[in-house]
């Protein structure tokens, strides 16, 4: 069946799908969110969503409300149901056996798992089967768990705070506040959506941030029960000069260190102490320039550059981030930017001025016009005293 052909009470029961799976919005990872409806004569007999993961998938919450009644009903569900065993049984198998007559999917499941057999084997059972409506929205949903599934790799959002003039701190460093209280609380919420929080050595010694998700201050109710899963704190620090009292290592929640794989990198002694703290330590390269040599001055310039990003990035790819929040000094993200590693560039831009002499938005030092990185508007909006700019790379 085409989009164009469903019926008002489809969309009705797709669009209650697409709400209850952003319910799960910071509680599903690494799985993809998604919501079901089973409907039959025009009236919704039952919901569910998938709530986290190792629980059971939204079709199987719904059917386990709607019992007997699911037997010649629709089921509406925002993500292709799956027919693969992972930690529960086939989702397929499950709509199957409780005789549903329809399945309508917002999408197809980009894992390569799935992709299209889970609708075949509804297909196969004789179940009606009709496919596309409301898919932008569901993309929308998983923007990071369809990037992984379809190019190996997860969604990189770049968060920044800055001044109308394009400034992020004092020239000494004194950045708080910039912005707001409710441009903080909405980064709170960007935190819980990701799957890791990637920052630099630089940020972690200037400003000693703790990178933890506070739901306390902004959850009222619409979101799932329960606690909020930790993302992941990511530091880039080649030399390993984190301290082990940082509050961005001791906090509650996993932590990763990522360090130069060079010999004498990482001293013994302090790769314990961190250890004993709590962190996870990985040996990664350094990046690499074209004019990398043997020569001395060569082996010099290579250890003052920082990590291989893209060795970052598949790393977190190989643990399963689907969304990946990158929040740290301008010299980090410049180099995000300049290695072509991101996918939205959200800065949160207040009322106020902070003059030439503080510190700017990225480091880039592009010389010509030819260089500049041009972006597209993605969301323009409110938020509190200040604006949210959402941008994405042309």
């Amino acid at each position: 069946m085409s989009a164009g052909r469903f019926s008002d009470f489809d969309h009705q029961c797709m669009a209650r799908a697409l709400e209850l799976a952003r319910r799960a919005l910071y509680t599903t990872d690494p799985n993809p969110r998604v919501g079901c409806v089973l409907a039959h004569d025009g009236l919704i007999i039952a919901e569910g969503f998938h709530a986290r993961a190792g629980e059971p998938h939204a079709e199987r919450n719904a059917l386990a409300t709607a019992g007997e009644h699911a037997r010649g009903a629709t089921a509406y569900v925002t993500l292709e149901p799956c027919s693969h065993t992972g930690r529960t049984g086939p989702c397929a198998d499950a709509l199957i056996d409780a005789g549903v007559a329809r399945v309508v999917a917002a999408m197809q499941d980009p894992n390569p798992q799935v992709a299209g057999s889970g609708l075949q084997r509804l297909r196969d059972a004789g179940i009606q089967v009709d496919t596309g409506l409301q898919e932008a929205d569901a993309r929308a949903l998983n923007p990071g768990f369809v990037l992984r599934m379809s190019q190996g790799r997860p969604l990189i959002r770049i968060k920044a705070a800055a001044s109308l003039d394009g400034r992020t701190a004092m020239a000494s460093g004194e950045s708080q506040w910039i912005t707001g209280p409710e441009a903080r609380e909405d980064v709170q919420r960007l935190r819980a959506r990701s799957s890791a929080i990637v920052t630099g050595i630089g940020t972690v010694l200037a400003d000693r941030p703790s990178y933890t998700v506070r739901p306390e201050q902004w959850r009222h109710g619409e979101y799932a029960d329960g606690p909020v899963r930790a993302p992941l704190r990511v530091i880039l620090d080649p030399a390993l000069r984190t301290p082990v009292d940082s509050p961005v290592v001791t906090a509650d929640g996993p932590c990763l260190i990522a360090h130069a794989d060079q010999p004498g990198a990482a001293p013994d002694d302090r790769r314990r102490a961190l250890e004993h703290a709590g962190a996870e330590l990985l040996a990664l390269p350094r990046a690499r320039a074209a004019s990398d040599s043997a020569e001395p001055a060569a082996t010099a310039r290579a250890e003052q550059r920082g990590l291989d990003l893209h060795a970052v990035i598949a790393e977190l790819t190989r643990r399963e981030c689907n969304e990946v929040l990158v929040e740290c000094g301008a010299t980090l993200a410049g180099a995000f930017v300049r290695e072509a590693l991101f996918d939205e560039l959200i800065v949160y831009l207040a009322p106020t001025l902070l003059g030439a002499d503080a510190r700017g938005l990225l480091d880039l030092p592009f010389e010509r016009m030819d260089q500049q990185v041009r972006l597209q508007w993605r969301d323009l909006r409110r938020v509190g005293d200040d604006l949210r700019l959402t941008l994405a790379p042309v």
